[in-house]
């Protein structure tokens, strides 16, 4: 059984929901997004320019832009769930940490990161904070866990995750 994917312009709502998961953290710097809907709604930033020029094609395109995350129903609620690149579209200013370059390799290899390999963090509201290194490079996404100095960072992706999947 084949799936039939619809490629289109994410909708007003589901723009909606990307901005308001990117005001977590900062203000989106991007504006055009696309939505290829098979078993999931998987949204991608899109040049705007591009974009002009993939709605007259006559085909379906075969690659698209930035996968930038998933638009999922939990508990008959729409959310949009960012990946680690969502992050390069957004101006991060709030819920971030920046990691010691021992932390920032730990982190990315899948670990827990302790109170003492944060450098810097800024954090309010959300638990899901932006992970960076020291230069200001996005290593992924963590929980932070403000009752343990052991595990003060939890890993919830990273950059590694993909030379640490299973094939």
């Amino acid at each position: 059984m084949t799936e039939v994917l619809r490629y289109r312009r994410a909708s007003a709502w589901e723009y909606d929901l990307i901005l308001r998961e990117a005001e977590k953290y900062g203000e989106l710097k991007h504006r055009t997004f696309a939505v290829v809907e098979g078993k999931f709604r998987d949204v991608y930033a899109v040049n705007g320019r591009v974009w002009r020029e993939v709605e007259n094609l006559r085909i379906n395109p075969y690659a698209y832009g930035t996968f930038v995350g998933t638009i999922k129903v939990d508990n008959l609620v729409e959310k949009f769930y960012p990946n680690v690149e969502f992050f390069y579209f957004v101006d991060v200013k709030k819920n971030y940490a920046v990691l010691t370059p021992r932390a920032g390799f730990l982190f990315t290899t899948g670990k827990d990161v302790p109170k003492s390999g944060v450098r810097s963090y800024n954090w309010q509201g959300t638990k899901k904070l932006v992970i960076y290194d020291e230069n200001g490079v996005i290593l992924g996404i963590g929980r932070i866990n403000p009752g343990s100095r052991e595990k003060f960072i939890l890993n919830v992706t990273d950059v590694g995750e993909f030379l640490r999947r299973n094939r």
